[in-house]
Formats: structure tokens, C-alpha cells, sequence
């Protein structure tokens, strides 16, 4: 036995040798595979769309269409605003963050009764026209999640601000005709700001209560109340805003944890009006050189 002791030995080494480094073979292979699904999931994750749908909403972008007016896309061509080269600079998707950006600058586009210029939606519950819209009486709802990407600053060294939810009356074709207007439109009676990194509420108070229902649709009855600041600073994190109205109540939720009631006679007697939901970046000011985006991850609307 001690004459095949060394060829033995050999043997054992040489499979112990090849073992080892099957072994090592084999564990470099997992290895290589965990990575590969890791690197895989990375890039699942990576890739993220908004939670928005889109077919009840018009957008207005900061630049103008062949007729020197603001340029709109309405459904069904809003459903590719991501491959709209007009659109692309000011409405696009960050697929990263999983949102839309709405990116606004002074620019030549400035919308009728403004200075200012907006990349914003705006409700349209017949999508394609304006004319259907909705009463407090009727009742409606708007969440979304939201997210200041950048902002420029002014002279002043605050940042500049932007609305990013609002609530705009309309009269009707009836209202119009009635007190000699050439349009429809009518007071907002709702602005949310994103205010140097807070929450700013404006709504509009009735100058006379007594004032007649026909009197009352003329814009220069209405005055904007004092605002109201939410305590929390949203700064340049994600928050959510919600929007409840009813008949003669509204209420805004930031977060949901702080709230802010409107329930008295100046609500009472917006009723008369018809109403309509924005959400992006109406972007208030015109300095030059001036900017912001906003992000929208989530927007929701119900009646």
C-alpha cells in the first residue's frame, strides 16, 4: 500500500484542485447573475411613468401658434405631448422621478386679462371643449402630488412663485350675453402658490352682499381676500394638495394634515358661476432670465 500512497495522494489533489475550482467557477457565475439581476432591476426601476391621466385636460404652453396666440394641445393630441417637439421644452416627462415636468419662462405668450405666461392643464370634462363645466352645487374634487424642481430668484433674494392649482369660473353663454361681455371668462376663485418654498391660499370675496345675482358676474365685484400661508414648509420636496368643494364650501388639504375651510356667503354666492380645475406652472413673474418647473407625479380629478 505504501508504493500507491504518492499516486493516491496526486489523485486527491488533483480533484480537490478541480473541485475547488468548479466551486469558485460556480460562485463567480452566481455572483455574475446576482449583479446582472441587480443591474436589471436598476433599470426596471429607473424608468417611471406619472400617475396622470390626461384625457380631460388641455395644456397651455409659453410659446405661440401661427395666430399669435398661446399654443394649446386638447385631447386626443395632449396623449403624445412627449414626442410634440413645440411642446417638449415646456411639458415633458421626467422618467426617473416618474412626473411631468412643467417648465415656464417670461416669454412673448401671455394669455388674454395677463402678463404672465403659463405651461398649465385645464380641466375639460367634454374633452375638446370648454363649454361643459361644473357648479359647487355639483360638487368636485382635485388631488395631486406635487414638486418644486427649480425656481429662479428675484432682486429681492426670495424665490419667485408660481400657482399651481387654481379654480377658474366661467360664466355661461347666457351670463355673457346678459351683462355685455365678449367672453366667458370669469374670476378664479381659487389660486394655490408655490410661495418661496410655501403653501399661499387666494380666493375672491364679494365687495357688495348685496349685490344682485346679475350683478355679481361682473369680474370688478369680486376682490381678492387677504391669503393664507399653510404652516408647513414644502420647500423643494414632494407634497400633496387636495381640493374639495361643495356647495358653498371649499376646503384645501396640504398633506394631509393641515387644512383650510372656506365655508361663508362669499362661497354661498359663488354658485352662480360655473367652474373648471388648472394644475401645472402659471408662473409669476417677468423678469428676465426668470424660470421655473414644476412637477406633477400624481393629479386626479372627480365630480
Amino acid at each position: 500500500m505504501k508504493k500507491f500512497t504518492p499516486i493516491l495522494l496526486s489523485f486527491f489533489l488533483v480533484f480537490f484542485t478541480f473541485s475547488v475550482l468548479n466551486a469558485q467557477q460556480d460562485n463567480t457565475s452566481d455572483a455574475s447573475e446576482k449583479v446582472e439581476k441587480k443591474k436589471n432591476k436598476k433599470k426596471k426601476k429607473k424608468y417611471k411613468l406619472p400617475d396622470i391621466d390626461l384625457s380631460h385636460w388641455k395644456v397651455t404652453l409659453p410659446v405661440l401658434n401661427e395666430k399669435g396666440k398661446p399654443f394649446e394641445i386638447e385631447p386626443p393630441e395632449i396623449y403624445d405631448f412627449a414626442s410634440n417637439e413645440i411642446a417638449k421644452p415646456y411639458m415633458y416627462i421626467d422618467s426617473t422621478a416618474g412626473a411631468i415636468v412643467f417648465h415656464a419662462m417670461p416669454t412673448a405668450s401671455k394669455t388674454r386679462n395677463t402678463k404672465y405666461t403659463r405651461s398649465e392643464l385645464r380641466e375639460q370634462m367634454t374633452p375638446g371643449n370648454n363649454n361643459v363645466n361644473w357648479t359647487f352645487a355639483d360638487g368636485a374634487y382635485m388631488k395631486g402630488k406635487i414638486q418644486m424642481e427649480a425656481t429662479s430668484k428675484a432682486s429681492n433674494g426670495k424665490y419667485h412663485r408660481t400657482i399651481i392649482m387654481q379654480i377658474h369660473g366661467r360664466l355661461t353663454n347666457e351670463q355673457r350675453d346678459l351683462i355685455g361681455e365678449d367672453d366667458n371668462n370669469a374670476p378664479p376663485i381659487l389660486k394655490i402658490y408655490w410661495d418661496n418654498g410655501k403653501v399661499r391660499v387666494k380666493t375672491k370675496e364679494l365687495k357688495n352682499l348685496n349685490a344682485s345675482d346679475t350683478e355679481i358676474l361682473h369680474e370688478d365685484a369680486w376682490d381678492d381676500d387677504e391669503g393664507f400661508n399653510f404652516e408647513q414648509e414644502v420647500g423643494f420636496r414632494k407634497f400633496v394638495l387636495e381640493v374639495k368643494v361643495s356647495d358653498g364650501k371649499m376646503v384645501i388639504i396640504l398633506n394631509g394634515n393641515e387644512y383650510k375651510v372656506y365655508e361663508n356667503i362669499h362661497m354661498k354666492r359663488w354658485g352662480v358661476f360655473e367652474n373648471y380645475f388648472k394644475a401645472g406652472n402659471y408662473f409669476q413673474t417677468r423678469d428676465e432670465g426668470a424660470f421655473s418647473k414644476v412637477k406633477f407625479y400624481e393629479l386626479e380629478v372627480s365630480h
